[in-house]
């Protein structure tokens, strides 16, 4: 029997992009004290409230939390900010972190007939580099159930930030991430090139290489490259020689992008975002390491664009070019270097529902 019989791509349904409309956006309620230690954790609290503050009146929200007290709590902190409840939907599903993204389903859509599926890949913690995360793949089937729409499920492993559509059958990714061999060392390049089209109907799949230093996920193509638009890609870019691992990647993956064809054989315009100034972890166990921080990793809403910005001389810049790409959006700037501790930012935490 053929492993892809009755997919996604047989019966019409492809991977939006994310501009899209959005249902609603799903979030975790942050709570990890290891991602998170002391005083990040309510920094980070306060770019979920401002997240939700700003999509909550075009889409809703579905936020999960732990249990009944841990909703109160969430409630409270909403309510107090000036956010409310409305357009909010609290779901008791016990996760371990906030990346659902990456362990929650991908959702596809059929033009045809409007029906929303998702995909659920298999989650291993980023090629099994946390241990106690690993059971955030349960949360994310969760998810998929109480969306009650049809589930597909690729015997794969897979994260959302790895994975990046035009709406139009063309898929960005890295090499470093999908080729990995701590994630499907079973699969080829082709095979796994066969899956996407498969699962979320690419007829294009551009390439990229490598990721941002200080990226524990292996290369995830959301902290360096993304679709804004029909043919039109936002793509960090070093300009520092000396910044040398992330100038030799950002400079061959822009290369790559010039040559790269979309699935209806357009070029592709390529918008620069500078890239921020470095930081680095500031206590042990990871002191003197590499922040991933990147303006990529934003989050575009019905009628926002969430940005995460690190109070640095290239932020204003960045925020005037997001603007220039969504005219019709309000940009919403985050302060995000205590989310960055945890080695994602707010794309990373969010996932749309079309």
């Amino acid at each position: 029997m053929n492993r892809h019989n009755k997919t996604p791509a047989s019966l019409g349904f492809t991977m939006p992009a994310e501009w899209e409309r959005h249902e609603g956006t799903w979030l975790s309620w942050p709570k990890d004290p290891i991602t998170f230690p002391g005083k990040s954790l309510d920094a980070v609290e306060e770019v979920f409230i401002k997240a939700i503050k700003s999509l909550q009146d075009k889409e809703k929200v579905f936020v999960l939390v732990d249990n009944e007290n841990r909703g109160n709590y969430v409630k409270d902190r909403l309510l107090s900010s000036g956010a409310g409840i409305t357009n909010i939907y609290f779901h008791r599903i016990k996760s371990m972190d906030v990346w659902v993204r990456d362990y929650g389903p991908t959702f596809v859509k059929n033009r045809q007939t409007n029906e929303i599926a998702a995909v659920k890949w298999r989650f291993n913690a980023w090629g099994g580099k946390y241990k106690t995360l690993m059971s955030d793949d349960k949360a994310g089937m969760q998810i998929a159930r109480l969306s009650e729409v049809k589930i597909f499920r690729p015997d794969i492993v897979m994260e959302g930030g790895a994975i990046e559509s035009d709406g139009a059958g063309t898929i960005l990714t890295t090499e470093q991430c999908l080729l990995n061999k701590n994630r499907n060392p079973q699969l080829t390049k082709r095979e796994i090139e066969d899956y996407l089209r498969q699962y979320l109907g690419a007829d294009a799949i551009i390439w990229l290489k490598n990721g941002i230093e200080g990226d524990d996920t292996d290369g995830h193509v959301d902290d360096i490259a993304r679709f804004v638009g029909k043919n039109r890609v936002l793509c960090a870019f070093e300009t520092d020689a000396k910044d040398k691992h992330n100038y030799q990647a950002l400079q061959h993956n822009y290369k790559l992008l010039k040559k790269a064809k979309t699935s209806q054989g357009d070029r592709i315009e390529i918008i620069r975002l500078p890239m921020p100034d470095p930081v680095v972890f500031p206590k042990r166990p990871f002191a003197g390491q590499r922040l991933p921080l990147s303006y990529t990793n934003f989050y575009i809403g019905n009628s926002c664009v969430i940005v995460p910005v690190f109070g640095c001389k290239t932020d204003e810049k960045a925020l005037t070019i997001i603007q220039e790409v969504f005219p019709g959006r309000e940009i919403v700037p985050v302060y995000s270097v205590p989310f960055v501790y945890g080695a994602g930012a707010i794309h990373c935490a969010t996932q749309q529902q079309p």
